[in-house]
């Protein structure tokens, strides 16, 4: 089954558990996965600038699944909007699929890094939006989806401290915070970025007209971060 265009438009949010439920096999990763259905849909449906002609196009927007060790809402999303056919989902995690329990760049189309070790995708977005500005190419947007637990990792911390004074305003980060971090932060998530001279805004993971509100909120001259709350990992 191929989605067409004609019925892309109204393939909408309530089909994607469908989508996922197509996904069997060991390692499912399901909590990690289902904690960023929302977050995601509400990106690539209303949010960025890309499509499946477009993924080799300069000005396209650029998004990096940090938190790859849990892609099958990612898979489901890709093939709503047509990245990938929907008939790739049921071989999810097989030995000759192209969707691995890690995506890959090289495999899955749109899919812009290989994921899944943690720390990784929020320094390679601020590589690449430093890329994007050194080759003058200012429209296009810079999105990274990362885990509350995932910010265990130094080398996030790095990216935030270095995003901010850099003034990276085509930067953008979501958490997910099912409360799955080893660690508490003061005051918070949102002030662990907000302190290094981010924007940040605090929403429901689940509320799709907030987090659009959230993901496109003016910040001028900042990087900017959603945190976007869900329910606890093991509640």
């Amino acid at each position: 089954m191929t989605i067409t265009e004609e019925n892309r438009r109204t393939y909408g949010y309530p089909d994607l558990h469908r989508l996922m439920s197509l996904m069997s096999g060991d390692e499912k990763h399901g909590p990690a996965a289902t904690s960023t259905l929302d977050a995601l849909w509400v990106l690539y449906d209303r949010v960025l600038r890309v499509r499946p002609e477009l993924v080799e196009d300069p000005e396209r927007d650029r998004f990096l699944l940090s938190k790859g060790h849990g892609p099958m809402a990612y898979y489901a999303v890709l093939a709503a909007k047509g990245f990938v056919p929907v008939d790739w989902l049921p071989d999810f995690g097989s030995y000759d699929s192209p969707l691995g329990h890690h995506p890959d760049r090289v495999l899955v189309p749109g899919a812009e890094i290989g994921s899944g070790s943690l720390g990784h995708g929020l320094p390679i977005a601020v590589g690449t939006a430093l890329g994007l500005r050194a080759q003058g190419l200012d429209e296009p947007r810079v999105w990274t989806l990362v885990g509350d637990a995932e910010l265990d990792e130094g080398s996030n911390h790095e990216a935030i401290a270095f995003a901010g004074p850099a003034g990276l305003e085509r930067l953008h980060t979501v958490v997910i915070d099912n409360a799955s971090a080893a660690y508490a932060r003061p005051g918070g998530i949102a002030a662990r970025f907000e302190v290094a001279g981010w924007s940040a805004v605090t929403v429901d993971g689940r509320d799709h007209e907030a987090l659009y509100a959230a993901y496109t909120a003016p910040h001028p001259g900042r990087p900017h971060v959603v945190v976007a709350r869900v329910e606890p990992k093991y509640a």
